[in-house]
């Protein structure tokens, strides 16, 4: 394909998206539609976006070879920003987010099963630095997605059991248990189980979905009590990731091809459907993080035995 094809090819496809999902992207604000990765010969895979909103930087993981790319949102392309293959002991990575200080966290995935005895997580400064390279010290874990807790801590999924594991630091050491089995509470299913994770309005609980069967659970930080949302007749299977803003969630439902809009309540027992909205049929998106009012949109390439060029990250503003 030529480049003046591979251009309009490219094009088309963000258009595509943005006329699904009823949106625009403003010409006032000079920012690309959607971020080219770099990727390898032989193909790459994606999952996870972190956002440093001071910054204005976006993290995104590769899961063939645990690369972690970075970009800036004026800019439409994204470089290396951490190699893989083995870098820190990653092969491949998974959910990624930043807390308050720039401090990036990532979650390993399958890392430590694939590798026995190799990391099932890292933290980053944000210069690149390691800061800790964890194991849960379960066995069998896989951890998809993390979000920051209103203590400073890490909360990461498990989706081979329903378990939720806490990352912390206290004086330069870094610690990791499992905060919560909630094997009791939710049934392990086949396939993925727990993945994507966000803070409920209230900050007092963390609302985590179960893709496989297509629903959401509210875990509470102070009692640690486990209970499912009650989200209606809301048909949520393949939830993957979750954006919170507000009373809004957003729940991207790889390959449904769909993005879910609910409103959540304030204590996060509830949720009401407010639009499922195709996106690009020719895309799986896994994950977004929200900056300046658009999602980003991970497409993870996860339809195509070999994945090829683009490689990309997709900018929509979303319905409220």
């Amino acid at each position: 394909m030529s480049v003046r094809s591979l251009s309009a090819a490219l094009a088309a496809s963000a258009a595509l998206s943005a006329a699904l999902l009823g949106v625009g992207v403003s010409a006032a604000s000079a920012r690309p539609a959607s971020y080219e990765l770099p990727g390898d010969v032989g193909g790459s895979k994606f999952e996870g976006i972190g956002y440093d909103v001071r910054m204005q930087r976006f993290y995104v993981s590769e899961t063939t070879g645990g690369e972690i790319h970075r970009g800036q949102l004026g800019a439409a392309a994204a470089t290396e920003w951490l190699q893989g293959d083995g870098t820190d002991g990653r092969w491949t990575a998974r959910g990624v987010t930043v807390d308050s200080q720039g401090r990036v966290y990532v979650a390993g995935g399958p890392n430590g099963i694939d590798h026995p005895g190799a990391p099932d997580l890292w933290v980053y400064d944000q210069s690149g630095r390691l800061l800790a390279a964890l194991r849960t010290g379960v066995p069998n874990a896989f951890l998809n997605d993390v979000v920051i807790g209103p203590d400073g801590a890490a909360y990461f999924t498990n989706s081979n059991a329903p378990q939720v594991f806490r990352v912390a630091e206290q004086h330069g050491r870094w610690t990791v248990r499992t905060w919560v089995d909630a094997s009791a509470a939710i049934p392990t299913q086949t396939g993925f189980n727990l993945g994507g994770i966000v803070l409920s309005p209230d900050r007092r609980a963390l609302i985590v979905a179960q893709g496989n069967v297509g629903k959401l659970w509210r875990f509470d930080l102070r009692t640690a009590n486990v209970s499912p949302v009650d989200t209606g007749t809301a048909d949520l299977v393949n939830a993957d990731g979750l954006v919170r803003d507000g009373d809004r969630l957003w729940v991207v439902r790889n390959f449904s091809r769909v993005l879910s809009t609910l409103r959540l309540s304030y204590d996060g027992r509830t949720a009401t459907l407010v639009s499922a909205t195709p996106t690009d049929p020719t895309r799986v998106f896994t994950t977004a993080k929200l900056a300046q009012g658009r999602l980003l949109l991970v497409d993870g390439k996860f339809d195509e035995p070999v994945a090829a060029p683009p490689y990309q990250v997709v900018a929509l503003t979303p319905q409220r």
